[in-house]
C-alpha cells in the first residue's frame, strides 16, 4: 500500500499496520499530542481509523479510499486524521469500540471508524467499513465525510449534549459493584458456574460443534469452562455432557477447514457453521489458548488426534511466529497477492503433480478433493470430510497405510507451499498475546513430555525480562529494537499465567521472582483501591476520556479475570493475604456481571471457582534423582484446580510460605488445600495415592439454575 510518491507522519512508526498506511495520500497522523493539539489549533474534528494489520476489511477500505487521491483531499481538508493500531493501543480501542457501541446500537469491529471533537476527543460519530460507493444500504465513505463535517459546523451544540451523555454513559459502561455496599458483602456463591454451563450448552451447536451460528469462533475460554466443569464432576451427568461438547467441538475444529491441515495452526474464525472455511488470519492470541486446549484434552481422553493437533501448532509457531530474539510475532494476514487465502487453497491438478498416485487418492478422499470446489468455485481448502478408517475402505488399505500416505503427502503440500507468496507477517511482539503463547508452549510441552516446547517458552520468557521490563514495569509492545507504550493490564496478568504455568514444567528462582513482581505492580499501578477489581491501564498512564475497567472476555480473556486467577493462585502458594484479598476484591467488583451473564465472563469464572474452592498447592522438595517423577506424577492427569512447584533441594532462599516447605533429606510433598494442609507426605506411593483421591472428588456443585439467559458470546470483524 506504499507509494513514494506520498508520505505522512506515520513513516516513522514500528507498527506494520501503520507502515502500511504511511504512503496514503491521507495526511495521517499517528496517536499523541501533536495530532491532538493540530486538532485542537485548527479546530477540525479528529477522525479515528482504528484497525491492525492482518485485518482483510481494513485491507479493502484502504484500498477502496485512503489510497484515492479524491477522497484523501476531501480527508484532508474537513479532519486531522488519526491512524490507531488496535494491537498497540487496546486501551484506545476498548474505549471507542464501547463508543460505537453506545452510538451505534450495535457491535463495533474492524476497521472502526470514529469521529470526535478536537477539545475533548469525545465522539459524536462512529461506524466501521465504509465502501467507495453507496451500496448494501450503506453510504459511500465520501458521503460520510461531507455529512459528518456539515454536522460538525452546524450543530455543535446538539453534539455538546450528545457528548455529555457519552462520556456518562462510558463511565458506567462496566456493571460493577461499588465497595462497601450490602450487595458487595454478600457471600460469593457457585451459582454462576451452573448458569454458565447451562448457557453454553444451550448455545452448544450439537451438530457441528461450536456454539451459536456461523461465523463461529473457536472460544477457547468456552471450552475450558467445559472442561473444567467435568474436572469439578467427572462422575455427574452434567460434567460428562460438558467434556462431551468440548471434545466434540474441538474435534471438528481441527478437522475443519479452520485448522491448517497442511502446516499447523488455527485460523481466527470460520464464516460457515461446519468450520470448512476459515477468514485466514492467523492469531498468536487464538493459538496459544487453543494449543492449551489441544494438549489438555489429549490428557483427559488420551485421543492421539488433540496430540497430534498440539505438536503441529506448537511446531508452526516454532518454525514461522517465534523471532530469533526468542518472542513470539503477532499475526499472519489473510491476504497474499492481494487476495484472501491464496496462499493456503489448492487445484486437484496441482496436488496430483506433487504426490505420488497412491497417496493422493488417500488425501483426495480424506480431505475433499474429489468433491466439487469448496472455495469461491474455483479451488478447494481441505477440510476432513472423512476419518481415515473409512478412506483405508475406500483405497483398499489398513489405517495405518493409509494415515502413512496422507501424511506424505501433506508434508509435499508443506514443502510445495513454502515457495508460494506469503501472507504479509506482523512482526510486533505484544507482551499480552506472548503470555497466551508462554502459557499454550509450556502446557503443551509438559504434557506431551517435549523440551523443546518448554524451551521455546523460557526463551520468549527471557526475551520479555531482557527486553520489555524495565524497573519493574512493562512495556507493551516491540519492533525493531524499539520496546513501546506503558504496559496494559492484559500484560501483566496474560505473562504472570504464563509465567506459573512454565514454573510447572521446571524450576526456576528468577521466574518465582517475576511472576511475584508482576503481581506487586498490578496491585500498585492498577487496582482500583476504592471498588476493587483493576483498571485496564496504569495509574500514570496517558489521560484519556474513560479509563475502562473490562470485566467481560472479549477476543482475549479478561484480564481482570487472568489476574484474579493468578492472583488468587500465587497468593495460596506464597501465603500471602495481599494477593488473595485483591483476587476477592475483583470478584466482588463484578459480581453483577457475573451472576447476570457469567458465560460471558468465563475468566473471571476460573477465579471465582478457586475462590469458592481454593486451588491445591502441591509443593514438592527432593534431589536430582527423584524431583522429575515427583514432579511428572504430580501433573500426569488434567487437574485444573493444581498448582505444581518442584523444587530441587539444593535451592535456598525462597520467599514467604515457601521457606517453610523445607528438604528433608529424601523427597518430600506438602499438599494444601486453601489454608488447610496435609502432614508432609514422604512416600511416593502415598504421594500418588493421594493425588489420585483430589482427582475423582466432586468439587463445586454444577447443579442446574432456575433460569438461562439467552444472550451468546459474540466476536465482531467487520
Amino acid at each position: 500500500m506504499s507509494d513514494p510518491t506520498h508520505t505522512n507522519a506515520l513513516a516513522n512508526e514500528t507498527s506494520p499496520y501503520l507502515l502500511q498506511h504511511a504512503g496514503n495520500p491521507v495526511d495521517w497522523q499517528p496517536w499523541g499530542p501533536e495530532a491532538l493539539d493540530r486538532a485542537r489549533r485548527e479546530d477540525k474534528p479528529i477522525l479515528l481509523s482504528i484497525g491492525y494489520s492482518a485485518c482483510h476489511w481494513c485491507h479493502v477500505m484502504a484500498h477502496e479510499s485512503f489510497e484515492d487521491e479524491e477522497t484523501a483531499r476531501l480527508m484532508n481538508a474537513l479532519y486531522v486524521n488519526v491512524k490507531v493500531d488496535r494491537e498497540e493501543r487496546p486501551d484506545i480501542d476498548k474505549i471507542y469500540q464501547t463508543a460505537h457501541q453506545l452510538l451505534a446500537r450495535r457491535a463495533g469491529g474492524w476497521p472502526l471508524t470514529v469521529v470526535m471533537t478536537p477539545d475533548d476527543h469525545v465522539p459524536f460519530f462512529a461506524g466501521t467499513y465504509f465502501p467507495d460507493s453507496p451500496r448494501h444500504g450503506m453510504p459511500s465513505f465520501r458521503q460520510v465525510l461531507t455529512g459528518v463535517a456539515r454536522l460538525y459546523r452546524e450543530r455543535l451544540d446538539d453534539i455538546r449534549r450528545q457528548n455529555a451523555s457519552l462520556v456518562e454513559a462510558l463511565a458506567g459502561s462496566e456493571s460493577t459493584v461499588a465497595a462497601g455496599g450490602a450487595e458487595a458483602e454478600a457471600a460469593l456463591t457457585a451459582a454462576p458456574l451452573a448458569v454458565a454451563r447451562a448457557s453454553l450448552m444451550h448455545s452448544y451447536d450439537r451438530r457441528h460443534g461450536g456454539f451459536g451460528d456461523a461465523p463461529k469462533f473457536p472460544h477457547p475460554t468456552n471450552l475450558e469452562r467445559l472442561m473444567r466443569d467435568h474436572a469439578a464432576h467427572p462422575a455427574s451427568a452434567d460434567g460428562a455432557a460438558a467434556l462431551a461438547a468440548a471434545t466434540f467441538t474441538f474435534r471438528k475444529m481441527c478437522g475443519g477447514g479452520l485448522y491448517d491441515h497442511v502446516g499447523g495452526g488455527f485460523c481466527r474464525y470460520s464464516v460457515d457453521a461446519m468450520w470448512m472455511i476459515p477468514h485466514f488470519e492467523k492469531m498468536l492470541y487464538d493459538n496459544g489458548p487453543l494449543l492449551s486446549i489441544a494438549a489438555e484434552l489429549h490428557q483427559i481422553t488420551g485421543d492421539d488426534l488433540f496430540a497430534r493437533v498440539a505438536r503441529e501448532t506448537a511446531g508452526w509457531v516454532m518454525r514461522e511466529m517465534q523471532s530469533p530474539e526468542g518472542g513470539y510475532y503477532s499475526t499472519l494476514d489473510a491476504d497474499s497477492e492481494g487476495e484472501e487465502g491464496k496462499f493456503y487453497v489448492w487445484t486437484p491438478d496441482e496436488v496430483r503433480a506433487l504426490v505420488a498416485e497412491d497417496d493422493y487418492a488417500a488425501l483426495a478422499s480424506r480431505f475433499g478433493l474429489d468433491r466439487a470446489a469448496n472455495f469461491e468455485g474455483t479451488h478447494w481448502h481441505l477440510h476432513a470430510f472423512r476419518d481415515v478408517g473409512d478412506v483405508a475402505q475406500t483405497i483398499g488399505a489398513t489405517p495405518a497405510e493409509a494415515g502413512k500416505r496422507i501424511d506424505r503427502a501433506l508434508a509435499r503440500l508443506l514443502e510445495a507451499r513454502s515457495h508460494r507468496v506469503r501472507p504479509g507477517r506482523d512482526e510486533k511482539i505484544l507482551t499480552s498475546w506472548n503470555g497466551l503463547m508462554i502459557k499454550g508452549m509450556a502446557t503443551a510441552g509438559r504434557i506431551l513430555g517435549d523440551p523443546a516446547l518448554v524451551a521455546s517458552a523460557e526463551r520468549a520468557v527471557e526475551f520479555i525480562r531482557n527486553t520489555m521490563w524495565t524497573g519493574g514495569r512493562l512495556h507493551a509492545t516491540y519492533k525493531d529494537g524499539r520496546a513501546r507504550f506503558n504496559g496494559y493490564l492484559d500484560d501483566y496478568a496474560c505473562l504472570a499465567d504464563g509465567v506459573l504455568a512454565l514454573l510447572a514444567s521446571r524450576w526456576s528462582a528468577r521466574d518465582l521472582e517475576f511472576v511475584i513482581a508482576l503481581g506487586d505492580a498490578m496491585i500498585e499501578h492498577f487496582e482500583d483501591r476504592e471498588n476493587g477489581g483493576f483498571f485496564f491501564t496504569a495509574d500514570d498512564h496517558e489521560r484519556l476520556i474513560h479509563r475502562p475497567k473490562p470485566m467481560m472476555d472479549d477476543a482475549l480473556p479478561s484480564g481482570n479475570g487472568v489476574a484474579a486467577a493468578v492472583l488468587g493462585r500465587l497468593g495460596h502458594l506464597l501465603g500471602d493475604t495481599r494477593y488473595l484479598g485483591a483476587a476477592e476484591r475483583v470478584l466482588r467488583a463484578a459480581r453483577n456481571g457475573l451472576e447476570r451473564f457469567p458465560h460471558a465472563h468465563t475468566a473471571l469464572l476460573v477465579a471465582l471457582e478457586e475462590y469458592i474452592d481454593p486451588p491445591e498447592i502441591v509443593v514438592i522438595r527432593a534431589g536430582p534423582g527423584e524431583l522429575e517423577q515427583w514432579r511428572a506424577r504430580a501433573t500426569a492427569g488434567y487437574a485444573p484446580r493444581r498448582v505444581v512447584v518442584a523444587i530441587p533441594d539444593a535451592i535456598a532462599g525462597l520467599p514467604a510460605l515457601l521457606a517453610e516447605r523445607a528438604p528433608r533429606g529424601s523427597a518430600v510433598a506438602y499438599v494444601c488445600e486453601g489454608h488447610v494442609c496435609d502432614a508432609p507426605i514422604t512416600g511416593f506411593d502415598a504421594f500418588h495415592a493421594k493425588l489420585a483421591a483430589e482427582e475423582v472428588a466432586p468439587r463445586t456443585t454444577l447443579s442446574a439454575p432456575p433460569s438461562v439467559p439467552q444472550t451468546g458470546q459474540a466476536d465482531s470483524n467487520v
